[in-house]
């Protein structure tokens, strides 16, 4: 069991966290003919737009309520008010997603209150979904701002259901984390279909970020789950929540809807997609798909084709909590050590990372703990490029932002085939490491050069 601390540095240097209100526009970005809108001064937005284009490299829909100083001080009414009707005039969004920020957390403003005077006063919103959650930047983490928004659209746009009324079989809701990637998504939609079941995922990012390109210019969101099949989410069988961060969200859905939830806390790793696996062939009678039997043979030759290189390695790992969890245990089943373990937010799942001390804390922690544990990979988002440049070991870029690479929407991590190809990227990572630096591999060591010294890796 993982001991959790925190960070007591006056400040953070190369902050390994993003912000609740990014968080949160993110998961707007999955709901077709969104909206996105941050309530706060221009800067907060001009950020948050700033990362999410540069990580997948699309056009982003983002507003912002422009908040001046003496905006600030007097209040936000007004500025809601016009950021909501320039919205629905120009753009005719099929919803309007509301995020606060620092700035107007710390003033006090009442959103739910000013939003339902625009509906009083301007009768043409009636129809259009406002959806607002508070998520200031000065608390919590990228996830919590997703984990609550998610939620919140649950609470909103899910119309109630009677626990005893009749459900379509084949229907499941899927309830993903932030820590999925578009291609994630599309890995388990095509999986929840061959078992026959018609998933409906809330967010569904891998229809709106997966970089497809659409007939025509809208300056909305440009695919993902509509409002209506939101709201008949209700009628599914089964709600599949991913990542303990959507537990609150999948708890706002069984008392709604009633619907039986399920929670998947990771979906990298054999043991795992075994469960899950097994779970949706209980849930649609149907056997196992010979293609998944073979999938999972193949992840196992992987894993025995990988542990040379992966086993007994010492890793040093920064990602926000249910990524840090689900890939430090997939790679500690792989026989790596997890030396160093550097997240953003609480979570009841860092006690059971397989580290020593799990530290909320920053990109300069994570460093430093890499440096004195002698770590031979470093593995966060592109903001930790320098900090593996310093240590000259290899760096694999997982998370959000990545934003030096092209393909972020569709690397993935779940599933057999997700977890396959995890783990060949980072042994061929570790062994190109070698390569470059004359280390003997498994396969080269006995044509080293006579005068080299040949010392094997250390297991711990």
């Amino acid at each position: 069991m993982a001991t959790v601390t925190m960070s007591k540095k006056a400040c953070s240097v190369n902050p390994l966290k993003m912000s609740q209100p990014v968080g949160g526009a993110f998961a707007y970005l999955g709901v077709r003919g969104a909206m996105p809108l941050l309530h706060g001064p221009q800067g907060c937005t001009s950020f948050a737009l700033t990362l999410l284009v540069r990580h997948f490299k699309e056009a982003v829909p983002l507003q912002t309520t422009a908040m001046s100083e003496v905006a600030t001080v007097l209040g936000g009414y007004d500025n809601v008010e016009q950021a909501v009707l320039n919205i629905y005039s120009r753009t005719k969004p099929e919803i309007i997603g509301i995020n606060s920020t620092g700035v107007t957390e710390t003033k006090g403003d009442d959103v739910e209150a000013f939003i339902r005077q625009v509906r009083q006063k301007h009768l043409q919103l009636e129809k259009c979904p406002l959806v607002y959650v508070a998520t200031p930047d000065f608390k919590d983490a990228f996830q919590d701002g997703w984990g609550k928004t998610v939620a919140r659209m649950v609470e909103v746009l899910v119309d109630p259901v009677d626990a005893a009324a009749p459900r379509d079989l084949s229907r499941v809701n899927v309830l993903p984390g932030c820590h999925l990637t578009p291609g994630d998504i599309d890995e388990l939609r095509t999986t929840f279909e061959d078992f026959g079941l018609d998933p409906s995922f809330l967010p569904d990012i891998g229809g709106s970020l997966d970089g497809h390109i659409p007939d025509k210019f809208t300056p909305t969101t440009i695919g993902g789950i509509g409002v209506e099949e939101i709201a008949s989410m209700g009628r599914a069988a089964w709600t599949v929540a991913i990542g303990a961060q959507m537990r609150r969200a999948a708890a706002a859905m069984h008392a709604r809807t009633g619907t039986p939830v399920r929670l998947f806390e990771r979906l990298c790793g054999l043991i795992p997609n075994d469960e899950f696996i097994a779970f949706l062939s209980e849930i649609s009678g149907r056997p196992v798909p010979l293609k998944y039997r073979r999938q999972r043979g193949q992840l196992a030759d992987a894993m025995l084709d990988a542990h040379f290189h992966i086993g007994g390695r010492k890793l040093a790992i920064g990602a926000e909590p249910d990524l840090l969890f689900d890939v430090s245990s997939m790679l500690h089943e792989m026989g790596a050590q997890i030396a160093a373990a550097v997240t953003t937010t609480a979570s009841p799942v860092l006690e059971r990372v397989k580290s020593e001390e799990v530290l909320i804390g920053d990109l300069e922690d994570l460093e430093e703990r890499a440096r004195v544990r002698n770590c031979d990979l470093l593995i966060t988002h592109a903001h930790g490029r320098q900090a593996a440049s310093r240590l000259k070991i290899p760096f694999y870029r997982a998370g959000f932002p990545i934003f030096d690479r092209v393909g972020a929407g569709h690397l993935k991590t779940v599933g057999y085939r997700g977890t396959r190809e995890l783990i060949f990227d980072l042994a061929n990572l570790i062994i190109a490491d070698r390569e470059d630096n004359r280390q003997p591999t498994p396969d080269t060591w006995r044509t080293c050069d006579p005068g080299f010294q040949v010392v094997p890796p250390q297991l711990h």
